[in-house]
């Protein structure tokens, strides 16, 4: 896509602190990090979210996160990694190519609220509702 920036990194338009390239995959630092370490793992090839990115493309960019993920850990450390993938604005996505962050947690680091919300128990008659819904819906997506 002419002017995704994600695109435009892969095409190399625009400079990034790369740490991982394969031919699917790019991995590089997030210059707006909540902490130090905070990678973005993207496809090549551009995928609005996690309902277009096709099937060989996000198995690729998760097993090299678990590659990532391990580098992270032996060069800083942390004592837990945020892995955080958002779909859509209203889920908050900023740029329409679907990234994987994968957010090292350091002590005194701030709150990731995706991460840390208050459990309450839930109706369990509309959880079983819900449920039913979303099943119904693969069944008839197979």
């Amino acid at each position: 896509m002419e002017d995704c920036i994600f695109c435009k990194i892969v095409r190399g338009e625009i400079p990034s602190f790369k740490v991982y390239e394969d031919d699917k995959v790019l991995a590089f630092e997030d210059i707006n990090p909540i902490s130090p370490g905070h990678t973005l793992i993207i496809p090549k090839r551009h995928a609005r979210d996690l309902w277009e990115i096709p099937d060989e493309d996000l198995t690729a960019i998760h097993l090299v996160s678990k590659r990532i993920i391990r580098a992270i850990k032996t060069a800083l450390n942390p004592t837990g990694v945020a892995c955080v993938q958002l779909n859509g604005p209203g889920a908050n996505q900023v740029v329409p190519h679907y990234h994987l962050h994968l957010v090292p947690r350091v002590p005194g680091g701030p709150e990731l609220p995706v991460a840390a919300w208050e459990i309450k128990e839930g109706d369990m008659g509309a959880i079983q509702q819900t449920a039913g819904r979303i099943a119904a819906a693969l069944k008839g997506s197979s």
